[in-house]
């Protein structure tokens, strides 16, 4: 389920104006209440619409408009034949298509030819480099290590080559993967292929989709349709975390004479807010020819156990039994045993651990060794922060340090509530930490607390899932603390940050999307078990560079591992609408 927002609390009260509004009185009224409700539900689990036939919708006619009238005159509700409709969510879907209709249309040729010899090898990625050189409108898709910002480089490469002036920009829908982005992004310029290239002396700064489209407290974009953004190449990174809302604002502001590049993986959970965008479009047909798909992964070469991880979750299908999924597992994965310390280095072969969590209830005691053991990839962290220097010389680079042990190992769970829910785990954690350090909180805040942003804050210049790291400098008082932003290179007085800020050793696996750590702990828990999915754990055991270690109920493990999540969407269908016209 979606984790519920602020307006959840209003939609009691508005389903009941409806009612009293345009059913009062009627024998209707208690039906359509039900209907509205499930519709209501099918919205939190991410659907923009619940499947109805029109003798269902019957009791609802006076709040409900057919889609042929719902284009000229809103109304509540919106049915267009087969599905059922809140009018915000089928008024995006509209429009979205009318704009994937538009792109697509488009056409912006540049001859990168002579540019492009030798560059690449793969056919999928001489493909991908064909594709965005003739179309406006392009999809990259691919797995972990298959080369997507590899082929990005190259791609943006030849381009620039081709028209030196070129307006370029890069986003990603969180300032983490923004983040990782430009971190690839620089890697792959290092490459000496490119060193005769001039787009290597471009400023190329990767930004939040918030921050590109200028979306300002009120969420109302400063780029639109009205006023596009002003670039030639719009390059957005880890399009599968799209929702229905961003991705109609993006699209809208793609000027017609501009390149739109989506780089993702179909693979990956779907976006936390409403609509499966990137998964949608991969399923029109017309949109064949600006679709390329990478294959060759070099991250997880043949036989390596996170590649072979994620291979037998794709591989995998539903209604196999819970015994028949993990003996499976275990024979083509890995055996079960019990979660140890892992020493990690460069050049070490990816590995995979898993234990069980016992079918009976845990003691006190149990869940203590469990937390102990989640507590292990945390300790080069706790070593780090022990040895932090005096002096303005040395900390720069002890801060370097810091940050890379931090993001060398993060918990990722499924559910926020629970033994092993976001909060316990935090707060076991933090507790451990603290132990450690032999420090003190002061309120909220010690040396060593790593915070996640949960909302926009526009006047902080902070963004959803923005991680920092509270630490005192040391040209600064002694109880005077500040949180560091990696992805922005910026310091903000801790006392300026909300209360609402999260503690962050744990993630979820929904905002560890477009993160990436040498080591991933990943718990799941049985009475989590009607959450998960294929996607779930893939994106999950995905964010590990080197090591999985896996704390998991087996019932919940096997549905993980056989349930695929399918999203109740029209967009599809509009697309093709649209693109029929």
């Amino acid at each position: 389920m979606l984790e519920r927002t602020e307006n959840d609390a209003v939609l009691p009260d508005w389903i009941s104006y409806l009612l009293e509004q345009y059913l009062p009185q009627s024998s209707d009224q208690q039906q359509a209440n039900e209907l509205i409700q499930q519709l209501m539900q099918a919205v939190q689990n991410g659907d923009s619409c619940k499947v109805l036939t029109p003798t269902q919708i019957h009791c609802l006619a006076p709040i409900v408009q057919p889609e042929t009238q719902a284009i000229q005159q809103p109304s509540p509700l919106v049915f267009d034949g087969q599905r059922l409709y809140l009018y915000r969510y089928w008024a995006l879907e509209h429009a979205l298509a009318q704009q994937v209709a538009r792109l697509s249309h488009l056409t912006s040729p540049m001859s990168g030819a002579e540019y492009s010899q030798g560059l690449l090898t793969d056919p999928h990625q001489i493909q991908a480099l064909n594709m965005v050189c003739q179309q406006s409108f392009n999809i990259i898709t691919g797995g972990p290590g298959t080369g997507k910002t590899y082929t990005l480089a190259r791609i943006i490469a030849v381009l620039n080559e081709a028209k030196p002036e070129l307006r370029i920009a890069m986003a990603a829908p969180t300032g983490k993967a923004a983040q990782r982005m430009e971190e690839a992004l620089q890697a792959a310029f290092k490459d000496p292929a490119l060193k005769q290239f001039s787009v290597i002396h471009k400023n190329l700064k990767p930004v939040t989709l918030h921050r590109l489209l200028g979306l300002g407290t009120r969420a109302i974009p400063r780029f639109n349709a009205r006023q596009r953004l002003p670039y030639d190449v719009i390059v957005v990174d880890e399009a599968s975390m799209l929702d229905l809302s961003l991705a109609q604002m993006l699209f809208a502001a793609i000027p017609d004479h501009a390149k739109l590049i989506l780089l993702g993986d179909a693979e990956q959970l779907a976006s936390v807010d409403v609509g499966a965008v990137l998964a949608n479009l991969q399923e029109v047909e017309a949109l064949k020819a600006h679709r390329t798909h990478l294959q060759t992964s070099r991250r997880f070469v043949q036989g390596a156990a996170i590649g072979t991880f994620a291979q037998f979750i794709q591989q995998q299908e539903e209604e196999k039994n819970t015994v028949e999924v993990l003996a499976h597992f275990e024979q083509a994965v890995i055996a079960a045993g019990t979660l140890a310390q892992v020493a990690l280095s460069s050049d070490m072969a990816d590995h995979i651990q898993l234990q069980y969590l016992p079918d009976s209830n845990e003691s006190a005691s149990d869940w203590g060794t469990y937390y102990d053991q989640l507590m292990y990839g945390f300790q080069p962290y706790v070593h780090i922060l022990k040895q932090a220097p005096e002096n303005d010389d040395e900390f720069a680079a002890w801060l370097t340090q810091v940050i890379k042990k931090f993001d060398d190992y993060r918990i990722l769970s499924a559910i926020r509530y629970g033994k092993l829910g976001l909060h316990e785990l935090n707060q076991q954690i933090e507790s451990r930490v603290l132990h450690q350090l032999g420090a003190l909180k002061q309120g909220d805040w010690y040396v060593g607390r790593p915070v996640m942003m949960t909302y926009n804050d526009y006047q902080l210049g902070l963004s959803n899932g923005d991680i920092g790291i509270c630490l005192i400098r040391p040209s600064q008082p002694k109880s005077q603390f500040e949180v560091y932003f990696p992805s922005l290179d910026k310091w903000v007085a801790a006392t300026r940050l909300p209360k609402s800020i999260e503690t962050a050793y744990a993630l979820t696996i929904h905002k560890s999307q477009g993160s990436e750590f040498t080591h991933t702990a990943v718990v799941l828990e049985n009475h989590a078990a009607d959450m998960m999915s294929k996607e779930l754990i893939y994106t999950a055991i995905t964010r590990a560079k080197k090591v999985v270690s896996l704390l998991v109920a087996k019932e919940a493990l096997a549905k993980a591992l056989t349930k695929r999540t399918a999203r109740v969407s029209g967009l599809l269908d509009k697309v093709n609408n649209q693109l029929a016209l």
